[in-house]
This record gives C-alpha cells, structure tokens and sequence, in this order.
C-alpha cells in the first residue's frame, strides 16, 4: 500500500466546483417554469439539487482523505450490495416506476438508483480483479470470461429495468478498463461484432427503441412522437447563436422541451449562453478528462491506475452520449450530464468517484 501522501490536485477541485456551480445555476433556469406550473415553488428542482450537491461536496472530501486501497478491501461487498439493490429494484411494489423504467429505490420524496452506484462498484471491482490478474488479461479462459460474464450479468439487470443509456456506459466503461489493462485487439474485435449483434436484438425487441432509431435518423418523420424531444432540443440550440438569449431567458424551458433540467439541460445552456456557453462548458469537461488522465499515469500502482482510468472513462463517455443525443448526433438514451443534469443519485456518485480520483491523485507522481 502506497504510504506517500501529498497535496490533492487542487485544479480538480476547482473543475469540478465550477462544472457544479454552473449546474446548479443552470438546474434552476432550466426548471422554473416547469417547477412553478408543477408543484407552485420555482425553487422546487434546485432546492433539491442543492442538498445533494451539499451531500456530495462533503462525501467528497471525506472519500479524499480515505486512502483508495481501503475500497480494494471492500471491493466484493460493495459489488455484493450492488447486485442486491439491482435486485430489489425489479421487484414489483420496491422499485419505483418512472418513464417506463424501474430503476428506482426510495421512501418518501427521496429516491436513489441503483443502477447509478453499480457503475461505480463495478469499476472497483473490476480494478482489483484485473490488477491482480494481469497475467490473464490477454488469455480468454481465465481472462475475459471471468470479468465479462460479471460485467453483463450487471449489464442484464440492468436492462431488464429496463434502462439501455446506463447499460452501455457500464459496459463502454469496462470494456475501457479491460483494454488498458493490457486486453487483445482482436477479443475487442469479437466483443465489439456480437456487441453490436446483441445490441441490434435489444433494438430489435422494443418497439420504442426502434422508433429512437428512426426519430434520430429523420426526427421529423414524427415532430410530435418520437422526434418531438430532439427537435425541440435543436430549436433551442440553433437559436441560441454565438452568446445565446442570455441566463433565464430560454424559451424553450416553457413547458416545449420535456423536464429541461434532465437530460437536455445542455439544450438549455446552448440556448441561454449560447456558443460561447457551450463551448466554455466543454473546455471543462476537457480539463476534467486531462486532469483524471494525469492522475491515472501517474498513480503509484496497477490497482490505482485502473480505478482512475475507469471514473474519468465514466463521466466522459457520458458527456460524450449526453451532448450526442441533445446535437442529434445520436438516439435518445436517457443519459445525464455531470455535473449539471437534475438528479440525486447521479451527482452524489460523480462527486464520490471525483472524491477516490481526488486521493489517487495525492499519491500521484505527475
């Protein structure tokens, strides 16, 4: 165990208090109008946006003084409790209903998802297992099928909720993971061909995932089904010009695009910081992903490494997904942006996972 300690990257923080900051900002313009006509309170989604921020800002700093072996120690039972809320949350009367999918576990007001936490159990997991296995990452036997057979059984439970924008970041995450570590091209050619087989049957077997497909390829084709969210989401960003409508003055935020603060907030920023915004945003996230890159090479050991390669993997494949689907770049997958999208159990994940990054980085040599 590394004993070394140092001063943590303090541009890290400062990347993810400004991307936070603008978040929180940004949940409240995006949702006003909505949260006024829905619960008569303007301040209902950055309220509640607020305290989990606050939650996750102190989990983070308390993760960064937790030195990052201690999760190796528990990376078995923190998988074991993953799969069991996955579990729980496919039970009829436990899991919690919302927008088709099951993917809920909650009392009250608050809820959590589990799917969220087994990203990060997950990534753990698979760092202790494939420091420890090295020798075997290129070997099919004792290799891939030990660490894919527990990477789709998570990736099934989760699709059963059914929930297809969570899956394919876990599985892209660990597939990430598996190749840095030291995985064959051509096993990754292999997945990469049956992936996509399986991924057409998944298409294949939901009537709605098909018509996804074809909103994303022609939207218009049905401006009020299936196509209605990308193109209000691309009224609001073409619109939105080279210094946008200015902060609170989106137009689109009224009651056009579906709940604004989730998955397309990046749709409203375009639309109120216009270009600039936007862009200014995206050379955060870069800074984010160079930092975590940094952290990563430099970390003192395997076990290290792999787990920073596997968060800064996390939250940038999805950023990527995220400002693919609002751009119409990609079919709509149900994917948040860090950082800035509303949600409980997204931002406390993202603000712990910074939190082990963060400790990685006061053991690093760069």
């Amino acid at each position: 165990m590394p004993n070394s300690k140092a001063a943590p990257d303090f541009l890290l923080i400062a990347v993810t208090l400004t991307l936070l900051s603008i978040g929180l900002i940004m949940v409240y313009s995006a949702s006003a109008v909505w949260a006024s006509y829905k619960f008569d309170d303007a301040f209902y989604f950055a309220k509640r946006q607020l305290l989990f921020a606050g939650l996750g800002i102190g989990a983070m700093f308390i993760v960064m003084n937790i030195h990052y072996w201690t999760w190796r120690s528990w990376s078995k039972v923190l998988l074991l409790a993953c799969f069991i809320l996955l579990i729980l949350v496919l039970i009829p009367g436990v899991g919690r209903v919302r927008g088709g999918a099951s993917s809920w576990l909650g009392v009250g007001a608050f809820s959590i998802q589990p799917s969220e936490f087994m990203k990060m159990g997950l990534i753990i997991f698979l760092a202790k297992y494939l420091s420890e296995n090295q020798k075997y990452v290129t070997t099919i036997k004792k290799g891939l099928v030990p660490t894919l057979s527990i990477v789709f059984l998570a990736f099934g439970l989760i699709m059963l909720q059914p929930d297809l924008g969570t899956g394919t970041v876990l599985v892209v995450t660990c597939m990430m993971m598996i190749f840095v570590a030291g995985g064959r091209i051509k096993h990754f050619v292999f997945i990469g061909i049956m992936g996509l087989i399986g991924f057409a049957g998944l298409i294949i077997s939901a009537p709605y995932r098909i018509q996804r497909i074809t909103s994303f390829m022609d939207p218009w084709q049905d401006p009020l089904g299936s196509g209605f969210q990308i193109i209000q989401s691309l009224y609001a960003i073409g619109p939105g010009g080279l210094l946008g409508f200015g902060l609170g003055q989106s137009r689109q935020k009224f009651q056009y695009l579906p709940e604004p603060q989730t998955d397309f907030i990046f749709s409203i920023v375009s639309e109120e910081l216009g270009f600039i915004g936007a862009v200014f945003v995206l050379l955060l996230f870069c800074l984010l992903l160079w930092r975590g890159i940094r952290i990563a090479m430099g970390a003192p050991d395997l076990f290290g490494s792999l787990l920073a390669v596997g968060i800064i993997g996390m939250i940038a494949i999805q950023v990527m997904i995220n400002i693919a689907v609002v751009t119409g770049l990609m079919p709509v997958t149900g994917i948040t942006l860090p950082f800035l999208s509303y949600g409980g159990s997204s931002l406390t994940l993202i603000l712990v996972s910074i939190g082990v990054l963060l400790n990685i980085s006061r053991f690093s040599k760069l």
